[in-house]
């Protein structure tokens, strides 16, 4: 069994074919999916895809990109999402991204951590976007840990192994995508080798950042085979025991019985 810890079922053009996107995923082993909220308008469209698809899992949150667009939200709109449906299983993606820096820093600062009080009032996880933003996104994260416990996902991991090992402390777990394929990410593989292995997801972050040898092409969850197969090998696993591994980090992270 795979699962694919991140996508964006309700981006096309995955929402519009998504019975066919599924299927072939399940073809290739892919058996859960959490899509990932970005905004208000994706959250409406998450909701009706779990309506509509048993093996789906949803979160609520807002992308530091629009940050700016929802300065007025609050942690208890944040709570009241997430209790929408049973199958909301996380707050996110939410983070610090610098690199594009849509949103001002401080605005994104104040947000991530509206949703941060949400999980350690609600229990959820909470799925961290976070680039060119290292010091602050630990700086966010440990001192809110310090106050009140929460489980933590860093998604799409790019960062440094510093950092990585950093953020170990805070019991997080790091979830790879594509991108690790990738000819120039062999530092990012190096990191990979070095986290413990009940500390890793693999995610697709489809419809964006398609593995080798895809890259370039739409990325969908079926293309999430690529992905395993390239972290097996670089950590010197059997590609099945991997899989169950990764799976059952999901299912500890999200606390599911599944």
């Amino acid at each position: 069994m795979i699962i694919d810890s991140h996508c964006h079922l309700d981006y096309e053009p995955l929402n519009s074919n998504i019975k066919s996107v599924i299927k072939r995923a399940e073809d290739v082993g892919v058996k859960y999916f959490l899509t990932i909220c970005t905004t208000d308008v994706s959250f409406l469209k998450i909701l009706n895809i779990l309506k509509e698809n048993k093996n789906v899992f949803g979160t609520y949150g807002i992308h530091p990109h629009e940050a700016s667009n929802f300065t007025n939200l609050s942690t208890e709109s944040i709570i009241n999402n997430i209790s929408r449906d049973n199958k909301i299983i996380g707050v996110g993606e939410t983070g610090l991204d610098f690199y594009y820096e849509h949103s001002d820093k401080k605005t994104q600062k104040q947000l991530f951590l509206k949703h941060i009080q949400a999980c350690q009032e609600s229990s959820k996880t909470l799925i961290v976007h976070s680039r060119s933003a290292e010091n602050e996104t630990y700086d966010i994260l440990s001192s809110e840990y310090k106050n009140k416990k929460f489980k933590i996902l860093m998604h799409c991991y790019t960062g440094s192994k510093t950092f990585a090992h950093k953020l170990l402390d805070l019991e997080c777990y790091f979830s790879a995508s594509g991108i690790v394929t990738f000819k120039n990410s062999k530092d990012l593989s190096e990191t990979f080798k070095s986290i413990p292995k009940n500390r890793i997801l693999i995610e697709t972050d489809s419809p964006y950042l398609s593995p080798e040898p895809l890259r370039g092409k739409t990325n969908e969850p079926s293309h999430l085979i690529h992905t395993l197969k390239y972290m097996s090998k670089i950590r010197n696993e059997i590609e099945e025991n991997f899989s169950y591994q990764t799976s059952k980090n999901f299912i500890n992270l999200f606390d599911l019985k599944i």
